[in-house]
């Protein structure tokens, strides 16, 4: 019964290794008619010598260079509403009445307690002349006409700020008070913020302190606008570095004539810097990040056929789609820009540039 078994299985596996091997015998025959494979296709870039215009990178609210919330400082009911929700109004402009109709009762009996205490005040100067009253009386009746001009100046006062002006020229924002309405002191009536020009307020490290200065020129872009940028100057430093994050605050000042840019927006801010000639480069797409080192499949040719080798790279800054090369590389050495997934060193590679993905074009000298 075992020698049976055995039989069988020796007969199973000599017909499956027949198989197998028959099976491999077909893929060799296939493999030697078709040849090598033909090399990977990839398209390459040189190392170009640019100019570039450095920058320091930041983000950054923009800020009115004057906003305010405009408020009452005396309570009352609004009387009338002189403006409109958006409205751009002139320095001085009236926004709004508040009812002084007692106030102004008030006025016309502190006037005639005025003019009383002055006509007492002039008899008592001439009856002093005659020596018919006393300096004291004189006093008195003058100290009286000094608390009554005091209390007409400050009703006035009183009644000039239930009239709600402008501060200074602006846009006005969303009206938050009605016709009608009590106003207890401090309510907010409308937004005022001067839009040009408009301020940028970031920071930067304080290793960057020596690198920036008063009056250098700045680049803004805001999500609104992804397609434009704002140029500016630098127009204060803080003198203080801040303790907690290490961070210089710094302010900008930026034309905003067409009120492109409004306060509150997220900005990012490029503080440019002396430009450099002579930065070698390379597209982004051709350097190969890894945690050990970059690197880039470099194209030589041997014996009339282009081929790789990978070498290690330093790299510096980035700038329009492409990367400063510090070392490892010379002008006019030509690298795989797309295509280098599966390459590796010494393979002989085919060149088609027509290939070549969407790059940057280079800065120009």
């Amino acid at each position: 019964m075992i020698l049976r078994l055995f039989l069988v299985l020796l007969f199973l596996g000599a017909v499956l290794g027949g198989i197998f091997g028959w099976k491999h015998l077909q893929q060799q025959q296939q493999a030697a008619m078709q040849g090598p494979p033909p090399p990977p296709v990839v398209a390459s870039a040189q190392v170009l010598a640019e100019t570039w215009g450095p920058h320091l990178s930041a983000v950054g609210s923009l800020v009115a260079v004057q906003g305010i919330e405009v408020a009452n400082e005396v309570p009352g009911l609004v009387k009338q509403v002189h403006f409109e929700s958006g409205q751009t109004v002139a320095v001085g402009a009236v926004l709004v009445q508040i009812d002084d109709a007692v106030d102004q009762a008030d006025l016309l009996g502190l006037l005639a307690l005025r003019d009383l205490a002055q006509i007492k005040l002039k008899r008592l100067q001439t009856l002093l002349k005659d020596r018919s009253t006393s300096q004291s009386d004189y006093d008195e009746a003058k100290a009286v006409l000094d608390g009554a001009e005091a209390a007409v100046s400050a009703k006035r006062a009183t009644i000039a700020k239930k009239r709600i002006v402008a501060p200074f020229a602006g846009e006005l924002g969303i009206r938050k008070v009605d016709q009608g309405a009590y106003l207890p002191s401090g309510s907010p009536i409308v937004s005022l913020n001067t839009l040009d020009p408009i301020f940028v307020d970031f920071a930067l490290p304080e290793r960057e302190l020596t690198q920036i200065k008063v009056g250098q020129g700045v680049s803004v872009k805001v999500a609104a606008y992804p397609e434009r940028e704002f140029q500016g100057s630098i127009s204060a430093i803080d003198p203080a570095v801040d303790i907690k994050t290490r961070n210089l605050r710094v302010r900008a000042t930026l034309p905003n004539q067409d009120q492109s840019l409004r306060p509150g927006m997220f900005a990012e801010v490029a503080t440019l810097l002396p430009p450099r000639a002579g930065v070698l480069t390379l597209p982004r797409t051709a350097i190969d990040y890894a945690p050990y080192g970059s690197s880039v499949f470099q194209i030589e040719e041997k014996d009339g056929e282009p081929q790789v080798q990978r070498r290690p790279v330093t790299i510096g800054g980035a700038q329009a789609g492409r990367v400063e090369i510090v070392s490892g590389l010379a002008m006019g050495d030509r690298v795989v820009v797309a295509g280098q997934v599966k390459l590796r060193n010494g393979q002989a590679i085919k060149i088609d540039d027509s290939v070549i993905p969407a790059l940057s074009a280079p800065m120009g000298p």
